[in-house]
């Protein structure tokens, strides 16, 4: 089996053009945690998903090593939770979106997809084929392919 097969080909994406804002609707709107990043040719330029989210809006603190290597740790800023959540809203998806992608081939072999999302720890991955967003597979599609014909 390969992930052209079981991959959902109706992928919802954001332009590397949108803000945040369109990136949290679409997360609220579909139930979603995470999408591509793609620009006028559909070509993926990034990932974001809520945990880049949450590094932004999470609390910040700075690390600082003196002469004699010592750590001190100092709050990192003086802007509350809600000020974060406000700032993130208007900005551009690729200032916080991953940019090195972890994508499949569209004729990868469904054992290399399993592969990429246990080692790698990731719940979504997209799929191209020439250069080009086709679709996007879960952890959830490769159990539920993969099983369904044994149970």
């Amino acid at each position: 089996m390969q992930a052209h097969q079981i991959m959902k080909k109706q992928v919802i994406k954001v332009k590397e053009t949108s803000s945040v804002r369109s990136v949290i609707e679409k997360f609220i709107e579909h139930g979603i945690s995470g999408l591509p990043v793609v620009n006028d040719n559909n070509e993926i330029v990034g990932y974001i998903s809520d945990g880049d989210v949450m590094r932004f809006i999470g609390k910040h603190k700075s690390y600082v090593i003196d002469m004699f290597a010592f750590v001190n740790v100092i709050e990192g800023d003086d802007v509350n939770f809600e000020e974060r959540a406000r700032k993130i809203l208007d900005l551009n998806v690729l200032e916080i979106a991953k940019k090195k992608i972890i994508k499949v081939a569209w004729n990868d072999d469904i054992e290399n997809v399993a592969a990429v999302l246990g080692e790698k720890q990731i719940k979504k991955l997209p799929v191209e084929r020439n250069g080009v967003l086709v679709g996007i597979i879960s952890r959830g599609d490769v159990i539920r392919d993969a099983f369904k014909t044994l149970l």
